[in-house]
């Protein structure tokens, strides 16, 4: 699975597990329970959630990428 500013978050996290610990570097606490997460974030994307907690969508999903080791696609998208 590519990672993009419009990937769902929810698809991350049911991909490639709970990455709480990468979300939380840039400010994205955690809520109480892993289910209670993946329902809130069934339709945020990459980018709405980078935006949500001001961070920049290419830090954010360079962070992302290294944490799934995942190489950007060359295009530039994510």
């Amino acid at each position: 699975m590519e990672i993009t500013k419009n990937t769902k978050v929810s698809e991350i996290l049911s991909e490639y597990g709970d990455i709480a610990d990468v979300m939380e570097v840039f400010g994205i606490k955690r809520v109480s329970g892993y289910t209670v997460r993946k329902f809130i974030t069934r339709a945020l994307t990459v980018e709405r959630a980078g935006r949500i907690h001001r961070v920049p969508l290419d830090d954010f999903l360079s962070t992302l990428h290294s944490a799934v080791g995942q190489v950007p696609s060359p295009d530039g998208q994510g």
